[in-house]
């Protein structure tokens, strides 16, 4: 499930593509297995996350031989604290990351250190809206170890990168149809493992996932824009 479009972030070949916060690898696998070959750093303060993800390399099968460069790896590390050179990265993805870091604009800063000139940056997190109704619904939803520490609004974002030396270029919605997924497992936290229509609602994700059908790919065209669980934002490092 990707969140961030990759269309948007004008991948050409041979690029450096850092996945600050990669998890177990959700965009980083997608970059890796772009039909633009990339050379793709992933970095996770969790070692567990950063084994998952480096574990999920071998889980699909290589990529066709050409002779065009295609390379991976993983680090765990800090996000305000990088072992990476000034202007390393052509493009850096931070996706559902800044809502948990103690500070956002230390690594926001560590960000456009290492982005290029001209670089682009894409930047998602939850949306202010649909994220206050899980935090109203559930103590324990931001609460856990590792949880969200923050809840962002879009132009405060926008300005803290835009501080940076960046400059928002294109911003959209994503993941309309998990929204309510979320509110419901708030409403039911101490039974969500077991509750019916919890798991019936994560089939129907699955499905959706999996199957693409027209239906939901038109329930998600419009339900994203209104009630989109992320908002995803574009930027541009200047070039002076």
């Amino acid at each position: 499930m990707l969140t961030v479009r990759f269309e948007d972030m004008d991948l050409q070949p041979g690029m450096r593509v850092l996945d600050l916060g990669c998890g177990r690898g959700r965009h980083l696998h997608a970059l890796y297995w772009n039909e633009v070959p990339l050379e793709v750093v992933g970095v996770d303060l969790s070692h567990g996350e950063v084994k998952a993800a480096l574990d999920g390399f071998f889980d699909l099968p290589p990529p066709e031989p050409h002779s065009d460069r295609r390379w991976a790896g993983t680090y765990a590390g800090d996000a305000a604290r990088l072992p990476f050179a000034d202007a390393s990265f052509d493009r850096i993805i931070c996706s559902e990351v800044l809502e948990h870091v103690p500070d956002p604009d230390a690594a926001l800063a560590e960000i456009a250190r290492l982005l290029k000139p001209g670089g682009l940056f894409a930047a998602s997190v939850p949306r202010y809206w649909p994220e206050k109704i899980c935090w109203k619904l559930s103590t324990e939803y931001h609460n856990t170890p590792g949880g969200h520490v923050r809840i962002f609004k879009s132009d405060a974002l926008k300005n803290s990168v835009e501080r940076q030396g960046l400059a928002r270029f294109a911003r959209h919605w994503a993941h309309g149809l998990h929204s309510p997924y979320w509110w419901l497992q708030c409403a039911l936290w101490d039974k969500r493992e077991t509750s019916a229509r919890v798991r019936l609602y994560r089939k129907f994700l699955e499905w959706d996932l999996m199957q693409k059908p027209l239906f939901t790919r038109i329930l998600e065209w419009f339900a994203a824009p209104v009630m989109g669980k992320s908002v995803v934002m574009y930027f541009r490092k200047s070039i002076s």
